[in-house]
């Protein structure tokens, strides 16, 4: 019964893993920009939403709704004013940059934040739970799992069958022919970035209220997110989806074989995949 429960909480924590591994599948599995910054990003609004929490009486649902605004904005300026002058073929630059970028947030967290540890109140729905036979579950994980089981369904909903969705796939196939039939590549960068950083303003806050966060963190989300999209595959939104569940599988058993073997287990299956399908479980066939 304990592997099954493993494998229940596992599943769980792969929730909170797609949240921060979708934004990443849409820039990098997509539109093909290394995003170092990603998961300084998301502590950056984590430590936002813990500070708004302490002047603004909205509750959580109230933070959500403030945040997400915020995290649009930082995304819309970051592509605009940052990777739109880098992006192209060559995906250098574009690293390059966001890593300065990555130690620029770093250095301003800790002098606005200082290392310490912060998170938000805690609240009933993040100590609620309930019984299913002899296995408890949070309740907000399962929320957790359940607002990244549905973005990643409209997510790739968007990509499929919306005017915006086929316009940033011909620009991320190439540039140069999509400009040529009336995409504006610039622009529409520029919108998909907001809806990942986002999507990464709910995982900052789902974030902050499952467990601390301080302004070191973000290196293990960046790694978190960019496993689960190489063993999910490369443009597959829903493969982000699966890869954050074996991830956190992954980790979950590794746990409860050793406590120290939990973040080991999970970068183990990684170069497991990497190794045997390096093109992910559900990497798009060109056609």
């Amino acid at each position: 019964m304990q592997w099954l429960d493993a494998i229940i909480q596992g599943v769980l924590l792969g929730g909170m893993y797609a949240q921060y591994a979708l934004g990443m599948a849409l820039m990098f599995g997509v539109m093909r920009i290394v995003n170092i910054a990603h998961g300084d990003v998301m502590i950056l609004l984590s430590l936002i939403a813990v500070s708004l929490a302490g002047v603004l009486p909205v509750g959580n649902v109230g933070l959500i709704v403030v945040i997400v605004p915020i995290a649009v904005v930082i995304g819309w300026t970051l592509q605009k004013f940052i990777l739109n002058r880098v992006v192209g073929a060559d995906p250098l630059p574009s690293l390059i940059a966001t890593f300065g970028l990555s130690i620029a947030l770093q250095n301003l967290m800790l002098e606005i934040w200082s290392a310490d540890t912060r998170s938000l109140p805690n609240s009933d729905i993040a100590s609620a739970s309930f019984q299913i036979g002899p296995i408890y579950v949070g309740l907000l994980p399962v929320i957790v799992l359940l607002c990244a089981f549905f973005l990643t369904g409209g997510l790739d909903a968007v990509l499929r069958f919306t005017r915006f969705g086929r316009g940033l796939r011909a620009a991320a196939a190439d540039t140069e022919a999509a400009a040529m039939t009336g995409v504006d590549p610039k622009r529409i960068y520029a919108t998909a970035t907001a809806i990942a950083v986002g999507i990464l303003g709910l995982a900052a806050v789902f974030a902050a209220l499952r467990a601390t966060v301080s302004p070191s963190d973000g290196s293990a989300q960046l790694i978190y997110a960019f496993e689960a999209v190489i063993i999910g595959g490369m443009g597959s939104i829903w493969g982000a989806f699966l890869g954050s569940m074996v991830l956190g599988v992954a980790q979950a058993i590794g746990l409860r074989i050793d406590p120290g073997l939990g973040i080991l287990f999970g970068h183990l299956v990684f170069l497991v995949v990497l190794a045997t399908r390096p093109e992910g479980i559900m990497a798009r066939k060109n056609k």
